[in-house]
């Protein structure tokens, strides 16, 4: 699958680059890496309308001094290991986890180590909501013996749940290529109870409950997803949600509350954050 990058630099770039992602978010955008200057995103180019006006409309709506320039370009599935080595860098969250790629010196990271070796970058963007989603597992009184990992990517929180205790470990995303991915880095891990699952939120219907569902995706899939997160947790099951902006909290613990999940715990990074639910 191809890929548009579109690269925005932005003048001046604070606070108008986290504004801007918010606005591509909206418009299908997946990845986002902020630069020096302003922002890189990325999409699969079947679900971007190349006609759509965003950074113009950006600008009309921005201060009068905002000045933004963008160039896009198509990015083939091919290109990405090599764009992926050149610029991941660990993900160390606190003294509980370092996410390392194979080209990491292993010797000086802290606490648990997860290797991964993505097949694509996307995710690494995303440290923020890594981070936080981690955090939050390591932070639970305690891991329960069934989890589900929506929109896995790498797997990566899919290996930290069975690392912290989780018996069965059904890990689900879109993409072929993810799942692949998935099930390679759950091996390079020496994991054994992660199933990796092709396929959308359909594919969970005939589910058992799940005592603790991740889902680091992005709001708009979330609240579409809520109602049945809900269906598929017990009572007193956690639900972990990330992929949004601290700015988007109020609207997604709304949808919550219409769904029986209620809030338990806000964790925020670089005005990233994470939710934690429990099913009433």
């Amino acid at each position: 699958m191809d890929y548009l990058e579109l690269t925005v630099d932005l003048t001046p770039r604070d606070p108008w680059t986290e504004i801007l992602i918010q606005q591509l978010a909206d418009q299908g955008y997946e990845s986002f890496v902020e630069t020096t200057t302003g922002v890189q995103a990325y999409a699969p180019v079947k679900d971007i309308d190349p006609n759509h006006p965003l950074i113009g409309t950006f600008l009309a709506n921005a201060h009068p001094e905002v000045t933004a320039q963008s160039v896009a370009k198509i990015i083939p599935q091919q290109n990405w290991n090599a764009k992926w080595e050149s610029s991941f860098d660990p993900v160390v969250v606190e003294s509980y986890l370092s996410i390392v790629a194979p080209f990491h010196d292993k010797s000086s990271q802290t606490g648990m180590v997860v290797e991964i070796e993505p097949k694509m970058s996307f995710g690494t963007g995303h440290h923020q909501t890594t981070y936080l989603m981690s955090k939050a597992l390591f932070e639970l009184d305690a891991i329960p013996d069934r989890v589900l990992d929506m929109g896995t990517g790498t797997g990566v929180l899919a290996i930290v749940a069975e690392k912290l205790g989780a018996k069965e470990v059904l890990a689900v995303d879109i993409e072929d290529w993810s799942v692949e991915n998935t099930i390679e880095n759950a091996a390079r891990n020496n994991c054994h109870s992660i199933q990796a699952v092709c396929g959308d939120i359909d594919v969970l219907k005939s589910e058992e409950p799940f005592g603790l569902i991740l889902a680091n995706i992005n709001k708009n899939v979330l609240k579409a997803h809520l109602p049945t997160y809900s269906q598929l947790l017990p009572s007193g099951g956690i639900l972990l949600l990330s992929g949004f902006f601290d700015t988007d909290v109020s609207e997604l613990l709304l949808k919550a509350e219409e769904c029986a999940l209620e809030k338990m715990r806000i964790f925020n990074k670089d005005n990233w954050a994470a939710i934690q639910l429990i099913k009433k």
